[in-house]
């Protein structure tokens, strides 16, 4: 990464773009580092910047609704400026000047990306009343409203997101099918060993998990459900009673959905929970390099002076090599520390080496630590039948732990991944 901090003084204003638990966490940052100049917070949403991990537990099972990171009272103390309600449209990084949808324009002196992600969508989908996302928090009320006792859900993807809706739903008393065109619920992250270790705790709690299927088609209540598009124009369309009249597409709640097998299941609800996208399109033409998630160096700079990024939005270099998004709460923290006190001129370590990272399902906490992929060797050294723990093998090494239910028993790992133990050792001491 060429980009060398070009300020040799103190920056007099320095905008955040975002205002979750990134952009607050930098701001708090900062200031701890002995930041004095002016702090702006620009988020598209007007609510005061929110925690997300509740939106798919207890905020969905209605056990809260707030989830405000810190009271209105904390940033006027903090001297930091909110401006709610209006997302960032582009950036002129010669100019230092910040476009938002509303037409103000913000200009700057640093420049922190942390815009995180966006839910992803299925190409093709008819805009059906019933069909849910789940990124913010209007999404989880959204949802939560819609949802009662013995209503019949689909729930597509089993990654987190999905797997925690899913058991928020069974709390809720709903009827629950998971889609996952993957072997089992988190194996692209978390390997099919623990995968199906996840999978039994679902089946347990009644949940009908349909794993290596995906989603084909919804249908709706007999009014648009598909159109075949031509060259911008409805050229035809298949209506839910078999009748082809004109197409209106949104107009209609779905009622069924079609599955990759073949198979027809009634639903009431669908919730797609196929994973998210770094929220990066605002940058497009400013010159900042993005590749899956801004690209920056191990401090939090961008290709482009002035421009920085944190969080889940964020690209990282690693010590071992190459770069990455870490989509875990604490990395958040973690890079907030390391970029504020870069901005500011100190020197900083590079951010912890050992993520952590939380699931809640049902009654169980899924914990993990380590940079694991569904690629490394899993060895199951726990499992009395719901509680597991699991340890991933890379070249030898001890690269990470998971757990279900066993907290004390993964966070003593920390050590032992962090100097890449010998994999036989943790085995040996765990028969």
């Amino acid at each position: 990464m060429s980009n060398e901090r070009e300020t040799e003084s103190t920056p007099e204003r320095v905008v955040v773009v975002g205002a979750g638990l990134a952009a607050v966490r930098t701001a708090e940052e900062l200031r701890r580092a002995g930041y004095e100049g002016e702090l702006v917070l620009v988020g598209d949403e007007t609510h005061l910047p929110y925690d997300r991990p509740p939106l798919s537990k207890e905020v969905l099972r209605g056990d809260r609704d707030d989830t405000t990171l810190r009271p209105s009272e904390f940033f006027g103390e903090n001297r930091i400026e909110l401006m709610l309600g209006a997302a960032a449209r582009s950036v002129d990084t010669a100019s230092r000047t910040l476009t938002l949808s509303d037409g103000t324009e913000l200009g700057y002196d640093e420049l922190v990306v942390a815009t995180g992600l966006r839910p992803r969508r299925i190409p093709g989908l008819p805009d059906l009343a019933g069909v849910h996302v789940l990124r913010s928090l209007e999404d989880s009320r959204a949802l939560r409203e819609a949802i009662v006792p013995g209503a019949r859900a689909l729930v597509v993807g089993a990654g987190f997101i999905g797997c925690e809706v899913a058991a928020s739903l069974r709390a809720r008393e709903v009827e629950v099918v998971l889609v996952e065109p993957q072997p089992t619920p988190l194996a692209s992250v978390l390997g099919a060993e623990v995968g199906a270790l996840v999978t039994r705790l679902h089946t347990a709690e009644g949940v009908d998990v349909r794993a290596g299927v995906g989603l084909s088609e919804i249908r709706g209540d007999g009014r648009v459900t598909s159109a075949v598009l031509g060259d911008g124009r409805v050229t035809s369309a298949v209506l839910g009673d078999g009748r082809v009249t004109s197409a209106v597409l949104g107009d209609g709640r779905v009622t069924s959905a079609v599955l990759g097998d073949g198979s027809e299941i009634d639903v009431d609800l669908v919730v797609l929970g196929i994973g998210s996208i770094p929220a990066t399109e605002w940058l497009e033409g400013s010159g900042v390099e993005v590749e899956n998630g801004v690209v920056c160096d191990g401090t939090g700079r961008t290709s482009t002076p002035h421009v920085w990024a944190v969080g889940d939005v964020a690209s990282w270099q690693v010590p071992a090599g190459g770069r990455r998004r870490i989509e875990h709460w604490t990395n958040a923290g973690e890079q907030a520390s390391v970029l504020a006190k870069t901005i500011m001129g100190v020197e900083a370590g590079a951010a912890a080496q050992v993520p952590y990272f939380w699931s809640d399902l049902y009654d169980i906490k899924i914990q993990g630590l380590g940079a694991v992929t569904a690629d490394d060797t899993v060895h199951v050294v726990r499992d009395d039948g719901r509680k597991f723990l699991a340890y991933y093998e890379r070249d030898g090494r001890f690269v990470g732990a998971v757990g279900g239910g066993l907290p004390a028993l993964v966070m003593k790992s920390r050590a032992k991944i962090a100097a890449g133990a010998p994999i036989d050792e943790l085995l040996t001491a765990a028969v």
